[in-house]
């Protein structure tokens, strides 16, 4: 039940399933301790007064405790409490009543004589009715992982609302992997409606851990499984793994389950699957291959696969191979364009490989050559300049309500600065004002809203690129005015100290690093001559950098981000021009990707990724079922190409390198 509903017809009447319902929910220790389960949700304060939640004034710490010692020492009290377990509770009506709709009801009903003191309380243990007793004087309560569940169904039984929402929000809280969906199911039965749309959320979200740790999963009837895998939120990069799910789900129970194999066909999209996969795994699996009812769905889906003439809209939508919607969002900020600033905002889609022009540009103009770092919700864009003006100005961009403000501003101006983000801080780096390459550096504190001066770097760095990994801030390359660098530094935070590392292979000005997978990852760059496609990674654990595959694109002054576990190069100058191209790199391959390009040309910009935005669908691309006749009209061109014998090779860059083994499209089919 939603604990704001005041609403009480429906509330259960009786408690006989305390026990069961109370074991379905599964909290490890770690959750536990993590959420602070076993110290008070609502402390006092030690100051004249507190405030337990938004639903009550703040009223006198003594005087409540006061109140408590009456209690205690059964004085002043009109009515006891006696429980079926033998406890007995003296307690002041008015208090229960202020707190309770079951006791006002119980104290005032004509049905009570007025001389009655003596009241019997059904189905409340008395561990838990002291836990309640503790809030309606104190407004505090102490709530543990043993006790979650039977306080929650109790407090809602006495319709207590205050410490029913303090349970959905401790249920919240505890939410991990291998007891979302008992949770879930608690929340529903017990109609507490935004706990359960939590821990949906949660559980579509951590989709692939939950198929692959949690044993709740595979207890789910067949609607509640083929409504999860229908969802447009499901957050799979590929079919497979909700294939997967399914056949071990069916294997659970295989003589009685596998008559549902068609409702979970029908529900995977099938279509986004690799055609070796599904030819090998779906198409000749015995599930599949004995059931002559799956056999439509698998000629839809080889015609699909083989035959670009039916890649087209059925009803206004295929969803044999709709996108899913992602739960991570890109976004690539300002930039270089020509001869000016520029003050574009896309945002890359990866369930669609597109990119989506954002409206909510910035009021006060362009920048470039900027820095940027997402806290939460909120964009933080540092420094830049716009052509005219070198910045020390910060601006914060929200959205989810869409809006820009200004922040403080750092010490120094700082364009072409390195940026990074650790524990929440924000630390920027080098730079150039305009006069000066810097060596200074400077942290910003969002919750203060300041920035404080930290030590100076080694080197004076602007166009480098700095990262976090391990607590420390690495930054690499850059231009100090005279040459192009390749040397490397780290910061500590906990000693305020800068540190040489081992210098990289080569000398990179421009250049986009990264933290991957345990390794710090330099990209591209200029080296004094040319414009680089190569790259490097280096290990904090030897201090050695090592060559990594080329990007297909040369590229400096280039945005760098990850998502979906692999690192994307955005945009950039080629020594010629800015260009538009994105490519993505996975390090389980060791390949780089191309993925589909931004809108338009830009360098000097600088990308970040907001997770679980409340509301994706603002930056995803809005017309899916469109891509499938996009890929269709793509692969009839590209056969028309090979009829006619041969293909341009730069001209069509779309056409041909994009239609290869190496598309992104093509490597997240692949992967299992």
């Amino acid at each position: 039940m939603d604990a704001n509903n005041n609403n009480t017809s429906s509330r259960s009447n009786d408690q006989t399933s305390l026990s069961n319902s109370s074991s379905n929910v599964d909290m490890s220790e770690n959750v536990v301790k993590c959420c602070g389960a076993n110290s008070k949700h609502l402390m006092m304060s030690d100051g004249p007064s507190t405030c337990a939640n938004s639903d009550y004034r703040c009223v006198s710490t003594q005087g409540l405790q006061s109140l408590n010692d009456l209690r205690q020492n059964n004085l002043l009290c009109d009515a006891v409490l006696k429980l079926e377990d033998g406890g007995v509770f003296p307690v002041h009506r008015a208090i229960l009543s202020a707190c309770s709709t079951y006791f006002r009801t119980l104290f005032t009903t004509t049905l009570n004589p007025k001389n009655n003191t003596e009241f019997l309380v059904s189905n409340v243990s008395s561990k838990i009715m002291n836990l309640l007793l503790e809030y309606a004087y104190l407004r505090t309560i102490d709530i543990k992982q043993e006790d979650v569940c039977e306080l929650l169904i109790t407090a809602d039984y006495l319709v207590i609302d205050g410490v029913l929402e303090l349970c959905c929000d401790f249920l919240r809280r505890s939410l991990t992997v291998k007891n979302c969906i008992g949770i879930m199911i608690f929340a529903r039965e017990h109609f507490c409606k935004d706990l359960e749309k939590e821990a949906r959320r949660y559980l579509l979200r951590y989709f692939v851990q939950v198929a692959e740790q949690s044993s709740e999963i595979l207890e789910l009837p067949i609607d509640e499984l083929t409504a999860l895998i229908a969802e447009d939120e499901l957050n799979v990069t590929n079919e497979e793994t909700a294939w997967e799910l399914a056949l071990r789900w069916i294997g659970r129970e295989p003589e009685t389950r596998k008559v549902h194999i068609v409702e979970l066909m029908r529900n995977i999209r099938l279509g986004l699957m690799d055609t070796y996969y599904f030819l090998e795994n779906v198409k000749n699996h015995h599930y599949v291959a004995g059931n002559e009812a799956c056999r439509p769905i698998v000629i839809e889906t080889l015609k699909f696969l083989y035959d670009p003439e039916m890649i087209k809209q059925k009803d206004g939508e295929l969803e044999i191979a709709t996108p899913r919607v992602p739960h991570d969002i890109l976004f690539a900020i300002g930039g270089w364009q020509g001869v000016s600033a520029v003050d574009l905002i896309e945002t890359y889609d990866t369930r669609a490989d597109r990119w989506v022009k954002v409206e909510q540009i910035d009021p006060l103009g362009p920048r470039g050559y900027h820095g940027m770092a997402v806290i939460g919700y909120k964009i933080y864009v540092i420094g830049g300049l716009n052509g005219v003006e070198f910045f020390n100005s910060c601006r914060c961009f929200n959205p989810v309500r869409k809006t820009w403000r200004e922040v403080a501003p750092m010490n120094a101006k700082r364009a072409y600065v390195s940026v990074a983000l650790l524990n929440d801080i924000i630390y920027a780096m080098g730079g150039y004002d305009g006069y000066f390459r810097q060596n200074s550096a400077e942290r910003y504190d969002y919750r203060r809203n300041q920035w404080s001066l930290i030590a100076p770097m080694h080197m004076q760095r602007s166009d480098a690129s700095a990262t976090a990994l391990n607590g420390k801030i690495y930054i690499t390359g850059g231009f100090n005015g005279r040459e192009c660098m390749s040397s490397a530094e780290v910061y500590d935070p906990d000693t305020n100290q800068w540190t040489m590392i081992a210098h990289m292979r080569l000398r990179r000005s421009g250049v986009s690093c990264i933290a991957y997978h345990g390794l710090v990852y330099a990209l591209g760059g200029f080296n004094g001559v040319s414009r680089m496609c190569c790259g490097e990674k280096y290990n904090p654990e030897t201090n050695t950098w090592t060559a990594i595959p080329d990007m297909y694109n040369s590229r400096s002054n280039f945005a760098i981000e990850i998502i979906d576990d692999m690192i994307f190069a955005i945009g950039g100058f080629n020594g010629f021009s800015t260009t538009f191209h994105v490519e993505c790199f996975s390090d389980s391959t060791n390949e780089w990707y191309e993925a589909t390009d931004m809108n338009t040309y830009r360098s000097g910009l600088a990308a970040c990724v907001v997770k679980v935005l409340p509301n994706v669908h603002d930056y995803t691309h809005k017309h899916r079922e469109r891509l499938m006749e996009e890929k269709r009209q793509k692969l009839l061109d590209i056969e028309a190409l090979q009829r006619a014998g041969s293909a341009p090779q730069q001209q069509n860059h779309v056409a041909t390198s994009r239609s290869t083994h190496n598309s992104l499209g093509h490597h997240r089919q692949q992967q299992r």
